[in-house]
């Protein structure tokens, strides 16, 4: 975990890569917290800004495999890694899964079950499958 002197509490927190491909760093912020059974995979970089607070099974993903070539393996062909970014001040319900090249703003909060793809701005309530602005706040 990246630079900070003060990190918030968690009770399960599963971080992959591989040992092939370390990848870029998780640089979570002062005063966040995580729910229990969270998975951040680090292989595409993610940061999570200052006092967010997530709930349990959060799951980020920030890389993607690649499958253009269906003579090939899905396997075989690679992947993309663009990165997650979460602002700060963010609340971010149960079971949410943010996928690679997301980027949530600050003061955001982002319903349960939601599965972000995309780019969101400040002070907005994100839900759905996949997650679109639902209101500002």
């Amino acid at each position: 975990m990246g630079g900070s002197s003060s990190i918030g509490s968690f009770s399960i927190l599963k971080v992959s890569g591989t040992l092939t491909s370390i990848g870029n760093k998780i640089d979570i912020g002062k005063n966040v917290g995580i729910g229990d059974f969270a998975h951040i995979g680090g292989a595409g970089g993610v940061v999570i800004g200052n006092d967010t607070i997530a709930d349990a099974y959060l799951s980020l993903h920030p890389e993607n495999h690649v499958f253009i070539d269906k003579q090939q393996l899905i396997r075989e062909q690679g992947v993309t890694r663009k990165g997650i970014i979460i602002g700060s001040n963010c609340w971010i319900g149960a079971k949410v899964t943010v996928l690679d090249g997301s980027q949530v703003g600050n003061g955001c909060v982002i319903a349960a079950g939601a599965v972000v793809n995309g780019i969101f701005p400040d002070n907005v309530v994100i839900g759905g499958v996949p997650a679109k602005i639902l209101k500002e706040i």
